[in-house]
């Protein structure tokens, strides 16, 4: 597979995550590759949910290997991990269910394995500045990557991208936190989604004028789906890692919650800043 489109890079910057708790429950997840810039120097990060990895006793990453700069389809590496939970920072708010880790000790471990890994990073250039989001409209399309229900390509290892629209604007806080809705079918797996406006080729402008060109903005990252626990109450939930039953009367509404790309970005100052590696904001 030759991965030079901007569409194929996208498959590669997704991870697989599964864990294991202390009672030995199995959760799968999505994580994906952030790319932090600061003051010429570069950060690489790897970044999921807090839910995702609060109470894991393991975990399990699992990487496309490497041969000549290319991506060996099929041919998969997995790290496991030890007091997984502990490798992750999680943003200083309780409320915003973003954690990182850093990836660079992640890729040492495994070059000490003796194995080279393919993958794409997203870096911070793609989050969308206050001006870009000025030419954002209230309805847009979005595609996120992940594994909805563990659902993957078994054979070449690679995940699953989805679509869907906001269902709230971008550049508005939806109740007043920073995150906006999508309306797309969200599953357990699809914790930890990276979310993109692509528009490969040409795209409608606010006035309604055509543009012809690529757009892309890394926008956030899922982690909560709207249910309907019964027939007057609707509440949000945390996407779950795992694929259990739901009865009739707790469904799952194609409304998701996507955490902002700024509350990333957050975190990740928080994380290097308690390590002094930070000490402004650029």
């Amino acid at each position: 597979m030759e991965v030079s489109s901007i569409a194929e890079q996208l498959y590669f910057t997704s991870v697989r995550v599964e864990t294991i708790d202390a009672s030995d429950n199995k959760g799968i997840a999505t994580s994906f590759i952030f790319d932090y810039k600061s003051e010429n120097k570069q950060y690489p990060f790897l970044i999921t949910n807090k839910h995702v990895v609060s109470g894991t006793e393991r975990g399990r990453l699992t990487f496309i290997q490497a041969r000549n700069g290319k991506p060996l389809l099929g041919t998969g590496f997995t790290l496991d991990i030890e007091h997984f939970e502990n490798i992750w920072y999680g943003h200083p708010r309780t409320n915003i269910d973003v954690a990182v880790a850093p990836f660079a000790p992640l890729v040492d471990q495994i070059k000490k394995a003796g194995t080279n890994i393919f993958f794409r990073w997203i870096g911070n250039e793609l989050v969308p500045s206050e001006d870009d989001l000025k030419h954002v409209d209230a309805i847009e399309e979005v595609v996120f990557i992940g594994y909805p229900i563990g659902i993957w390509d078994t054979k070449n290892l690679l995940p699953v991208v989805r679509k869907g629209i906001t269902a709230s604007p971008i550049a508005v806080d939806f109740r007043g936190e920073p995150q906006f809705l999508v309306d797309a079918s969200i599953f357990p797996g699809s914790s930890g989604s990276p979310v993109f406006l692509y528009n490969p080729g040409i795209y409608a402008d606010k006035s309604g004028g055509t543009v012809v060109g690529t757009r892309l903005y890394f926008l956030g990252v899922v982690a909560s789906v709207f249910f309907q626990e019964d027939v007057n109450e609707i509440r949000i939930r945390s996407i779950p890692t795992l694929d259990l039953p739901v009865s009739v009367s707790r469904q799952m509404v194609d409304l998701g919650v996507v955490f902002k790309a700024s509350t990333i970005l957050e975190t990740i100052e928080a994380f290097l800043k308690e390590r002094g590696e930070l000490t402004a904001s650029p």
